[in-house]
């Protein structure tokens, strides 16, 4: 791919890339939009606030546009060179972490009780109907930007930014979360209190203790990621496989000291306790999404995703369920440890020498979640960036490289500054709604993208399809709603399933389908999508205000952002007024792109390019 010019440099007949360089630290890397010029421009901008937001509002992105115009915006390519080997194994090494050898042991203890093998199935039910959306998207539009680009091409710009401060969010704190889980298990691994490598201060519950370690796994993880993605790749695989066989030990080790009467009660805290530690325990599967950011280093998409997303995350599902059934068979579930659940749980059965192997177990995987993560991260902002809604500057590859240095730089820095300060329970909560709540749009924009296309759909129909959507969310959040409110009565539920179920069946009947996909697709659409949207809302209602209340304050700051920066940085490149060469394909693989989005596209939407 050719690199960006300027106007200038496009006379001398000299790319941009070559003469700058990649290292750029100046005030129009960050904000070269005619909005941010002057102070003058600024306020006309911030005046201009209600119209410009109408039009991102109903701006829609193309399928073309990017794969061809907003890749352009990085300068160099990242390099094609995964295959469904290495996506299999990204997919291990990105789930398989924290979320089981840590969360497993704190809901199980607090929440679930022995049912918590049932909160990992109702979780990771949920997970595969997103899986099933992702995959499809990652396969007719294989760019960096994972959720964030799909939902530019399907709901908009404001809906997008949405889902990029939220994966933003989640980014963060994940890479914080887990970070701080390596700390704990690094503790117990030398026989210490799980705090114990932590430094105490007189701060707020839940932030008074500093995690140095975790600033270092994360800066030492982020480098490699940003050395190279196919080295990154072997590393990962070599260490996953590592980890398959501590895997096999805790669950054949584990059967042999287990005890069938730790299973009663089996549900001490009812079936609410149940849903709350599977809410919880999401986070154990949401490393997935990484995959699809990587649609853009994969030799084969339509072949390889499927293949590495959907192979990975069932094998994934069905070993957590057997290692959640392991630990609340070995002990009672009022002996769980909440910090290190599967060492000390060997420990109190008399194998103490095993507590290291799980120790170590469980510091390969935590290591492999923060490598994967910085490697998929680091591709969803670059993808971010090349839409202005943060600085373009962090949408540069480096030309050796290959990789986004500077967007995992972003998330690596801001992750070890929360993982700093910030406990994991304080941080589990938060990241489960963010993205639970990215998934159910997914699921959303999968049924906009079968269900309509402009200038194919008509109108009646497409009203058709909002109010139908508006049922099936609104029966789903009312399910969630009424669940929190009052799980024992049925009344309620005898209204809002039938509800969601006639919504869906309208889809279905009343609102033709105006796309197929080419290659490969959900099955039983509209069932699956719309089940993914209930079983996401259900699951965030099953989780308490404190998390709800963080939730809306980060999503009112984030809204903040937008109004004052995102949305005047948007409307400027939509409008072609940043002095991009969006409307043309500079060279014959970018009219490749072009036209291979095309032909997965049935009917190529209208509208400003964004």
């Amino acid at each position: 791919m050719a690199p960006v010019e300027t106007p200038e440099e496009q006379h001398a007949g000299k790319p941009a890339a070559v003469a700058r360089g990649y290292w750029r630290w100046h005030r129009e890397d960050f904000f070269p939009e005619p909005s941010f010029a002057s102070w003058g421009a600024y306020r006309s901008a911030l005046a201009a606030t209600p119209a410009r937001f109408r039009d991102r509002f109903t701006g829609r992105s193309t399928d073309a546009d990017e794969l061809g115009a907003l890749r352009r915006r990085s300068e160099n390519e990242m390099r094609r060179c995964l295959t469904w080997w290495d996506l299999t194994w990204f997919g291990f090494g990105s789930v398989i972490g924290a979320g089981i050898f840590v969360l497993t042991g704190q809901e199980a203890h607090d929440n679930a009780g022995p049912a918590i093998v049932l909160s990992y199935v109702a979780s990771g039910l949920s997970a595969m109907l997103s899986v099933f959306c992702y995959t499809e998207f990652a396969v007719e539009i294989p760019v960096a930007g994972g959720s964030f680009a799909y939902l530019r091409v399907e709901l908009g710009d404001v809906a997008a930014f949405i889902a990029a401060a939220n994966l933003i969010l989640e980014s963060i704190i994940g890479t914080a979360a887990v970070a701080r889980s390596w700390t704990s298990y690094l503790a117990s691994l030398i026989n210490k209190p799980a705090s114990a490598l932590r430094i105490q201060t007189s701060l707020a519950e839940g932030y008074n203790e500093l995690d140095p370690i975790a600033v270092v796994v994360i800066a030492v993880t982020a480098t490699l990621a940003m050395v190279s993605a196919k080295g990154t790749s072997r590393v990962n695989w070599i260490a996953s496989i590592v980890h398959v066989f501590v895997i096999a030990f805790v669950i054949v080790a584990g059967f042999l000291h287990a005890k069938t009467s730790n299973l009663t009660p089996f549900m001490p805290y009812g079936v609410p306790g149940v849903f709350r530690a599977a809410a919880i325990v999401y986070f154990a599967y949401g490393g997935f999404d990484n995959i699809a950011t990587m649609a853009e280093e994969t030799k084969n998409p339509s072949r390889d995703i499927p293949l590495g997303l959907l192979g990975s995350m069932s094998m994934i599902t069905a070993i957590y369920c057997v290692m959640a059934l392991v630990l609340s068979m070995m002990q009672p579930y009022t002996a769980i440890d909440r910090s290190a659940a599967y060492s000390v749980a060997f420990r109190n059965v008399g194998m103490r020498w095993a507590q290291y192997v799980v120790a170590l177990g469980a510091l390969k995987g935590m290591t492999t979640v923060l490598l994967v993560g910085a490697l998929g991260q680091g591709r969803y902002t670059t993808h971010i960036a090349r839409s202005h809604i943060i600085p373009p500057v962090f949408a540069l590859v480096h030309p050796r490289t290959g990789t986004p240095v500077h967007a995992t730089m972003l998330i690596s820095v801001a992750g070890a500054c929360i993982g700093l300060f910030s406990s994991l329970d304080v941080l589990a909560s938060l990241l489960s709604v963010s993205t639970l709540f990215i998934f159910m749009m997914m699921a959303t924009a999968l049924l906009v993208r079968r269900y309509y296309v402009r200038g194919v759909t008509s109108r009646k129909h497409a009203v058709r399809l909002v109010a139908l959507l508006a049922v099936v969310i609104g029966s789903s959040a009312g399910i969630a709603a009424y669940w929190g409110a009052a799980p024992e009565r049925w009344v309620g539920y005898a209204v809002l399933v039938p509800a969601w179920a006639a919504g869906t069946l309208g889809i279905q009947l009343l609102v033709p389908a105006a796309r197929s996909p080419k290659v490969w697709g959900v099955p039983l659409v509209p069932w699956l999508p719309s089940l993914s949207i209930a079983t996401n809302l259900f699951l965030m209602g099953s989780l308490g205000a404190q998390a709800f209340v963080r939730f809306g304050v980060c999503t009112a700051i984030m809204l903040l952002y937008y109004v004052f920066v995102g949305l005047h940085a948007t409307y400027d490149v939509a409008h072609g007024a940043c002095g991009d060469v969006d409307d043309e394909v500079s060279d014959a693989e970018d009219q490749k792109a072009a036209a291979t989005a095309a032909a997965t596209t049935d009917v190529e939407r209208t509208g400003p390019k964004i």
